[in-house]
């Protein structure tokens, strides 16, 4: 039964000749009158004559705390993980850290994709009865404050614990991002036509709110899968790349099933509700899986034997940060570099990009949806789900194929891509819908597999105990793509409306 040692002395009675045996069941026994208050000199010998043992260096020779030399704070379970190292059965632990990546992304998804229920719906003119920029600026206004917040807290975060521990940090934030998204529903359920303008700020506020919240609550997943072997890490961001087909999928299904707009809101958003409720119950249900503590074990004895050393020497317990950054630097750079290359072109270029062909087997109804937002969300699923399975290339040549996605942007500006309100200048020279289609299959597996990648190579470029951190920085590094790729895709309109050159 597991429980915890307890000091015992070690006599040559009959019931302390019993306490050690061989494999073979032969009694080993301390030799009489070695019994001494040092570790360093107690020997023991084989009853079947062998010679007596001397155990050098002694156990307060190693530099282990006391409290491990008593064996106080051992417990049989914690010996037996040691002794055992268990399996992820079922995957249970990589399907919660999926789930984690879902949630993740969960808030910034949501309110990017609901563009109908709040530029057609809340802020419309046919429902507050007068006209305003609200519905014109909305989108742009949430990608703001989505990603500023999200950008600054996920660095700060690195560096400064908000809140404390991880624990601390993930359950804060998903209680948070709770709240808002009630208050969220809250306010589909009531009339708000009468005051558009109070609307607006509180939906801008609470989108603020929700990033701050989330950009914590990523950059703190990212450091919690850093603990265990790399492909948890992968199945984060596998996580993350499902985290857009499922807000897609729950928002059709949602407008298919409501009657009107605002019962589908509700229904849209009390969906997010259950994610969040799941991720916070399936986090405190992960030190009860086997696999993870005993990761979480070694991971707690590279922390204290780094404590240990650090008092040994008068040094207060800092991770050195720009030591860690210098070694996971090229993984933070493919990361940021995937995501940069691909939120430049999507949803904006992408989404853009018109049918050539009339005759084509898509209609024009569903040509975006289908060519853009299903194409891409799959594809990158798919690209995640291949990383978790075979890595390649290494780490020292990621950087090669990563760097040649930068090829992605002309290849769709040379495609049929027509921005709203802006007259084409460049010519167009990819005016075949198979072609686009190849290339937007290339590039959406492409963004999952290698970002999958990047992300799981980044906390194995540093020390065991500084994994959470590499991490970190890791998931910084994604949002920081995130952001300048979405500032980027606001020039590819005038980028269009001003290049000219010919074919040859």
């Amino acid at each position: 039964m597991a429980g915890s040692y307890t000091t015992k002395e070690f006599g040559v009675g009959p019931e302390e000749q019993t306490l050690l045996k061989n494999s073979e069941g032969t009694r080993i026994v301390p030799a009489k009158g070695c019994i001494r208050s040092s570790y360093s000199t107690f020997k023991v010998h084989i009853l079947t004559g062998t010679e007596p043992v001397r155990l050098s260096p002694g156990w307060e020779g190693t530099g282990r705390p006391d409290d491990e030399l008593n064996f106080r704070g051992v417990t049989m379970d914690l010996a037996d993980l040691e002794l055992n190292p268990p399996k992820d059965r079922l995957n249970l632990v990589f399907c919660i850290m999926v789930l984690h990546g879902i949630g993740a992304l969960m808030p910034w998804n949501m309110f990017t994709t609901a563009k109908t229920y709040f530029v057609h719906y809340k802020l419309s003119k046919g429902y507050t009865g007068i006209e305003s920029n609200y519905a014109a600026n909305f989108l742009p206004y949430v990608a703001f404050a989505s990603q500023i917040p999200n950008l600054t807290f996920n660095w700060l975060n690195i560096f400064i614990q908000f809140g404390g521990n991880l624990t601390t940090r993930i359950i804060w934030s998903i209680f948070i991002e709770v709240l808002i998204f009630v208050c969220t529903i809250i306010l589909a359920m009531i009339d708000s036509s009468g005051w558009p303008g109070v609307f607006f700020g509180i939906t801008i506020l609470s989108v603020t709110a929700l990033n701050i919240a989330g950009g914590i609550y990523q950059n703190s997943v990212f450091g919690m899968g850093a603990k265990l072997p790399a492909k948890y890490t992968g199945a984060i961001v596998l996580g993350t790349n499902i985290s857009g087909t499922f807000t897609a999928i729950i928002n059709l299904l949602a407008q298919y099933m409501a009657p009107n707009a605002r019962t589908a809101a509700i229904y849209y958003f009390i969906t997010a509700l259950f994610v969040l409720l799941a991720c916070f119950d399936t986090y405190f249900a992960l030190p009860i899986n086997r696999f993870y503590r005993y990761h979480e074990l070694l991971y707690q004895k590279r922390l204290d034997k780094r404590q240990l050393e650090n008092s040994a020497r008068n040094k207060r317990d800092i991770p050195p940060y720009w030591k860690i950054l210098r070694q996971c630097f090229p993984q933070c750079f493919n990361t940021f570099f995937v995501f940069f290359v691909t939120l430049t072109l999507y949803p904006s270029v992408h989404s853009d990009i018109k049918r050539s062909n009339p005759n084509f087997i898509i209609p024009e109804d569903y040509y975006s949806s289908v060519m853009c937002y299903l194409t891409f969300n799959v594809t990158a699923l798919l690209g995640s789900s291949i990383a978790s399975l075979v890595q390649w290339p290494s780490k020292e040549y990621l950087v090669i194929p990563v760097a040649f996605r930068i090829l992605y942007i002309p290849l769709f500006l040379l495609c049929n891509y027509q921005p709203h309100d802006v007259t084409r200048v460049l010519p167009i020279y990819i005016n075949n819908d198979w072609v686009y289609f190849i290339i937007a299959i290339t590039m959406g597996t492409s963004s999952g597999y290698f970002s999958s990648l990047s992300m799981m190579y980044c906390p194995r470029m540093v020390e065991s105990q500084h994994a959470a951190t590499a991490g970190m920085f890791g998931a910084a590094s994604l949002i920081t793509g995130i952001f300048v790729g979405i500032l980027f895709s606001m020039v590819m309109p005038t980028l269009i409306a001003s290049l000219q050159f010919p074919l040859s």
